[in-house]
């Protein structure tokens, strides 16, 4: 069924619910690589529910699944990539927390018939008991098998550019061959990160680490370097995906520090490829 521009440019839905537990925090923080080190001291409290800590990125999971856009669009599941996750943080996300989602359509272009299309889904969330909105996020989603259906072409949001200059400094961090097992209990329980077969009936030689896990380890990367452990600095996160990451393999994130501006991207040392680009982390003063 061809995508109808006129019925999903207006698509949304208010006042959807949603709750997290410390548990749930904690989990987030595990599944993305934090507490590898028991003994240290700085990764702890985003482990630990003694002054735990939050990590922004984990709006990404928040109310996995509540949305509906996708499953009324009449795209091809089989055909969608994640393009780009951009993420504004309003304030630091509290440990435990009910919440409301609002969730609308920002943005669909038509690349052409053989190029796909390019669907914009915003999710503003807020703390139910205040009304308080924590963040915003932007999912650019790539229908690559959903162009020519009429729509604008020209439209979406540019990339954001890299400096020109060697990074400014470099962050290892490891993943686990267990690693999309134990991050696909935050809430994406795709079996192509899971099931050795699906895999492979998708064109990879084994299940291939979330996307959204990668970008997850990179904002730690940012957090345990420049930001000193500190994540309520983070008040943005935007990035462009362009490769994926196979569980036990190093992420190597390369940062370019501009006053409040953190450029980044994100390789896989083992095979000297860029997973993560167009990266920006936004800092508040």
């Amino acid at each position: 069924m061809p995508i109808n521009y006129d019925e999903l440019i207006k698509a949304g839905a208010t006042g959807l619910t949603a709750s997290y537990t410390d548990r749930e925090t904690m989990l987030y923080a595990l599944g993305i690589g934090f507490g590898r080190d028991p003994l240290n001291a700085d990764e702890l409290p985003y482990v630990y529910e003694n002054g735990l800590k939050t990590v922004p990125t984990m709006a990404t999971v928040i109310g996995w699944g509540a949305s509906s856009i996708l499953a009324k669009s009449g795209i091809n599941y089989l055909m969608v990539v994640h393009g780009e996750q951009r993420l504004t943080m309003h304030k630091p996300l509290p440990a435990v927390a009910d919440v409301t989602i609002d969730e609308r359509v920002v943005g669909l272009f038509d690349k052409g018939k053989d190029k796909g299309a390019v669907l914009l889904v915003e999710r503003a969330i807020k703390e139910a008991k205040s009304g308080d909105k924590l963040c915003t996020l932007v999912n650019t989603i790539f229908a690559r098998g959903d162009g020519g259906f009429g729509g604008p072409k020209e439209g979406a949001p540019a990339p954001h550019a890299l400096p020109d200059r060697a990074p400014d400094l470099a962050h290892e961090c490891d993943t686990r061959v267990d690693q999309a097992l134990l991050y696909a209990l935050s809430g994406d329980r795709n079996p192509l990160h899971r099931d050795p077969n699906v895999a492979k009936m998708a064109g990879f030689p084994r299940p291939i680490l979330h996307g959204l896990c990668t970008y997850g380890t990179a904002c730690r990367a940012v957090i345990s370097t420049v930001c000193r452990y500190d994540a309520t600095k983070i008040t943005g996160f935007d990035v462009r995906f362009s490769a994926p990451v196979f569980p036990g393999e190093t992420i190597v994130t390369e940062m370019w520090v501009d006053g409040p501006v953190i450029s980044f991207r994100s390789k896989v040392k083992e095979r000297d490829v860029v997973v993560l680009n167009n990266g920006k982390c936004t800092l508040g003063q």
